[in-house]
């Protein structure tokens, strides 16, 4: 294993190879290309034409380049539909960077491969063997399942069951934390009932806090215990990626999420917000989520703008910050 970051000299893995991060643009940071439900493909309801998925792809891709944006992180991980090919396809198509990543969870969405591993008796999955798994994504080639490797990962995620993480998920955050301190792609964390516990398993391991994403901080629970704010005190960047969702229980409005994007602007964290829709392109097995890519450009700025955020402000959230994040350096 290299001990050498593997994005050394600010460049960021993207399906087609490194790319220098002032390449970059615009960047849509938590959304998900191709979502196939675990088993989905192999129900005879559900059909999955690759020729028809590429065409709407790639139409919701090009939106986005429209819009100003330069480049989508499809941030599903492992063995929930993610096909590298497809995605340099439509990286070739449309000209616009696409960052794929490595990593999984939470537990129930496992299969039991990595639930009950051939011991006696059965144990869960160490850290040792989900740091091999994603280390080698990045390192060699992202999998096609039999087939072979291509890209390299971008980004390893790693989630946690919102009841609380797992000994299992433990193991996993912790090769995923590893897999990014040695390899220098970023690590994307959804946690699960502790936002701030869950970042700290992860910094235990030694990856230092600039280099992690805390996602789900737009969860009404993450809200009312103020954990954007205890983030960012860490230094970690803050994920509020679920811009455009105001149907939903679980999470807080637009309106909500410019006052914390305000707030956290205000207590000095600006170069910390990651703003993204968690938008699926094509869902197959569980219920599309069909918000354009370009939906933070085009509605939310304007909104939050009405509402007080700075152009400067914006830009440095849109771009710098998660070029940053992907890249490392600094975002001035």
């Amino acid at each position: 294993m290299s001990d050498q970051p593997h994005t050394a000299g600010n460049t960021v893995n993207t399906v087609l190879g490194p790319v220098p991060a002032e390449e970059l643009g615009i960047i849509a940071t938590h959304e998900a290309l191709l979502s196939v439900y675990p088993g989905a493909e192999h129900a005879p309801d559900v059909t999955i034409d690759r020729a028809e998925i590429f065409d709407t792809l790639k139409e919701k891709i090009l939106d986005f380049k429209a819009h100003g944006g330069g480049t989508i992180v499809d941030a599903i991980g492992m063995y929930h539909g993610r096909d590298v090919s497809l995605y340099e396809a439509l990286a070739k198509a449309t000209g616009v960077h696409i960052v794929a990543s490595t990593g999984m969870g939470p537990e129930r969405m496992l299969g039991g491969y990595f639930l009950t591993p051939q011991t006696n008796p059965p144990t869960p999955w160490p850290a040792e063997k989900f740091e091999k798994l994603f280390t080698a994504e990045v390192v060699e080639g992202m999998v096609r399942p039999r087939v072979d490797r291509r890209g390299p990962a971008g980004m390893v995620v790693a989630l946690a069951d919102r009841s609380g993480m797992t000994p299992t998920e433990e193991g996993l955050f912790r090769g995923a934390a590893r897999t990014a301190k040695t390899t220098g792609v970023p690590m994307s964390i959804r946690f699960g009932a502790d936002a701030v516990a869950d970042l700290d398993v992860a910094l235990d391991e030694g990856l230092t806090a600039d280099r992690i994403m805390v996602g789900d901080l737009d969860r009404v629970d993450a809200f009312e215990a103020g954990a954007a704010l205890e983030v960012a005190k860490k230094g970690a960047f803050v994920g509020i990626d679920h811009v455009g969702l105001n149907d939903n229980s679980d999470y807080i409005s637009d309106d909500q999420r410019v006052q914390l994007i305000l707030e956290l602007i205000e207590a000095g964290y600006n170069q910390q917000i990651i703003l993204s829709t968690s938008a699926i392109g094509v869902a197959k097995g569980h219920e599309p989520y069909d918000l354009p890519y370009a939906h933070v450009i085009t509605t939310f700025l304007p909104f939050a703008k009405s509402k007080g955020l700075t152009d400067e402000a914006a830009t440095q959230i849109l771009e710098h910050n998660p070029r940053v994040l992907l890249a490392g350096g600094s975002a001035n």
